[in-house]
């Protein structure tokens, strides 16, 4: 197995709603905000080469949005899925599989684009299969007043439509090791109902992609929940779970949103769970 991190992006998000309770002079000193009140935010995806298996972990926020769409965002920087695939040696026509920790738009728009012939949207992807769960699904498909501008029509059903929608089988466990897709995933439900973190071993350290549990570094510390979630509380019980199951053996928590940073260690401290180190992919793995 190879992993190598994927870059499709960068934008900004609110600040406060980004922190949610946490005042502003505090989270302003690990995520220093611009004029605007918007501070750095990645869309960092994972590549799984597993055999004759290419499993792409979330695709960002894709192409295919508006103007107005993109100018909310504020994009920033110069990476791009395309330029990241190619510098890892791939396209996204080698891709096999396409695993969706949830289906909010920036980690799932990538998933559809618009084709070249200006007909109709299809998978951005075309010879992969689009994982997610079924409970999930539903969530997403039929959303809730305060998750509806993050579940866009356009991201989900063309998956369904392709026929190449897949779920994964929780089997009412919390941590379900997938013969599919060889890794195990952790399911929350405080940021949305039945997000997958997946937990993969690899060159004998233990990653979980963390995706919107604990979106940066400065997130780490468990009263730090976006205003975002839609169970803020079940979000902190699920965290201070994970954080100690993190720190006692020795997980990495890699970022998906975390623009300057991408893994980091944890350690115990009389103020609870903190950050121990911080790690570039490239340093902790010796790849070029």
């Amino acid at each position: 197995m190879t992993l190598y991190p994927i870059e499709t992006g960068n934008f900004k998000l609110d600040g406060g709603a980004m922190f949610g309770v946490v005042p502003k002079s505090i989270w302003n000193r690990t995520n220093p905000a611009d004029n605007n009140n918007m501070i750095d935010i990645a869309a960092r995806c994972l590549l799984i080469e597993d055999g004759d298996r290419l499993i792409l972990i979330d695709n960002g926020l894709g192409n295919k949005q508006s103007e107005k769409f993109f100018g909310y965002y504020y994009l920033w920087g110069d990476h791009s899925l395309d330029k990241s695939l190619k510098q890892a040696g791939f396209h996204r026509d080698d891709i096999t599989d396409v695993f969706m920790t949830h289906l909010h738009f920036d980690h799932c728009g990538g998933s559809i684009q618009w084709n070249k012939d200006r007909t109709g949207y299809e998978p951005a992807f075309k010879n992969a299969r689009f994982w997610t769960n079924e409970e999930h699904w539903e969530w997403a498909t039929k959303p809730n007043p305060r998750e509806k501008a993050s579940f866009l029509k356009e991201n989900l059903l063309p998956m369904q439509e392709s026929g190449h929608l897949y779920f994964v089988d929780r089997k009412g466990r919390q941590h379900l090791d997938s013969s599919e897709l060889g890794f195990g995933i952790h399911f929350m439900d405080g940021h949305t109902d039945k997000q997958m973190l997946p937990h993969i071993n690899y060159k004998g350290k233990t990653l979980v992609f963390v995706a919107d549990l604990i979106p940066t570094v400065g997130h780490i510390p468990l009263p730090y929940v976006m205003g975002y979630d839609t169970r803020p509380l079940l979000t902190m019980a699920e965290k201070d779970i994970f954080l100690k199951n993190a720190a006692q053996n020795n997980w990495l928590l890699f970022f998906e949103h975390d623009a300057h940073n991408q893994l980091c260690s944890l350690k115990e401290t009389e103020k609870g769970i903190r950050l121990d180190q911080l790690y570039t992919f490239n340093e902790l793995f010796n790849t070029h």
